[in-house]
């Protein structure tokens, strides 16, 4: 069996995947109904647009599911240390290094000097653990 860490990796390729889709979809929407003539003002959005909506994913998916898709198909969850689900205030805060993908290496990096998981799952005292169903 994997560690839960290479399975935190394959999950977020696989969110990175679902995520990918789901503003194709988005963008494929609103593209049909801002017209041709308009195509450039979405393009100006976008950058503000699909962050926000990476990090409604991983917030929403995290705390009313304990685990985003990518998650679940590797069998995690979040869960707070004292093994409660976790919170809105800690699904907000765990999750703000994944608004642009790039700021979670930093997070991850960091932890690991610490000698801990993530950054984030330290401050905001959380764990990803083993989905044993």
């Amino acid at each position: 069996m994997a560690t839960v860490f290479t399975r935190r990796v394959i999950s977020y390729i696989f969110d990175f995947i679902v995520v990918s889709v789901l503003m194709g979809v988005l963008s494929f929407f609103i593209f049909s109904i801002m017209g041709p003539k308009n195509v450039h003002l979405v393009y100006q959005y976008l950058p503000y647009v699909v962050p926000f909506g990476i990090f409604v994913y991983f917030v929403l998916c995290e705390k009313l599911a304990g685990a985003s898709i990518g998650k679940s198909i590797m069998y995690l969850q979040v869960k707070s240390k004292n093994g409660a689900d976790i919170s809105w205030p800690q699904a907000i805060v765990r999750n703000l290094t994944k608004i642009y993908w790039i700021p979670i290496i930093f997070d991850w990096l960091i932890g690991k000097i610490l000698h801990t998981d993530r950054l984030f799952n330290d401050i905001t005292k959380t764990i990803v653990i083993n989905d044993n169903r």
